[in-house]
């Protein structure tokens, strides 16, 4: 496997945009996979299958070259029920918002985002990097997909009843024990000594 392949396996759903090529009063888009990507996209998240995702992203310019993207990713994927084994379908909308940062601000921002966790206001979470001047928005759009996925998905109103086996009154860890006490003490023709 080339490292191209491996990288189609990791980012199944690919949308770049050039940073350069964003204008100053920011950038719309409406993504939708076709029927090859939900299948990567499927494959890649363990799923039985993803029948629609969309995405409506904003990516807006921040100072210091650094961007934010916010929108939301909806999708209908098709999980397996871990109670009853059935096939389920559920729905996902995961709202986005990241700030991607040129990779030399990355562990500058990291360490602030440290020390706001020290706090206790909430944390925001650490930039991503932009890479080769590129945002991929397919990327953003299945990250927030596979977050928002149940990793234990059930059937509604399907309840996990462990079997219980009834306890052999004989099979606890004192038994051998019992079984020592209860045996009759045999009665021999000993006899103390000195008589």
């Amino acid at each position: 496997m080339s490292k191209n392949d491996a990288t189609e396996k990791l980012d199944p759903w690919r949308v770049p945009v050039a940073v350069a090529q964003i204008p100053e009063t920011g950038l719309h888009r409406d993504i939708e996979a076709d029927q090859a990507i939900r299948n990567a996209v499927a494959e890649t998240g363990s799923l039985r299958e993803v029948s629609s995702v969309l995405a409506s992203l904003d990516v807006t310019p921040q100072r210091g070259g650094r961007f934010h993207v916010t929108g939301h990713v909806r999708a209908r994927i098709g999980q397996t029920c871990v109670v009853t084994l059935e096939e389920i379908e559920s729905e996902i909308e995961e709202p986005i918002d990241l700030i991607f940062a040129p990779p030399e601000q990355i562990p500058q921002m990291a360490a602030l985002v440290e020390e706001a966790g020290e706090s206790d206001e909430e944390t925001p979470d650490p930039p991503e990097p932009i890479e080769n001047g590129m945002i991929d928005l397919g990327r953003v759009a299945t990250d927030a997909l596979y977050l928002a996925v149940d990793p234990y998905p059930r059937k509604p109103g399907a309840v996990f009843e462990p079997v219980v086996e009834a306890a052999d009154p004989e099979d606890h860890p004192f038994a051998a024990l019992r079984a020592l006490k209860a045996a009759p003490k045999k009665s021999g023709s000993r006899k103390p000594k000195g008589k």
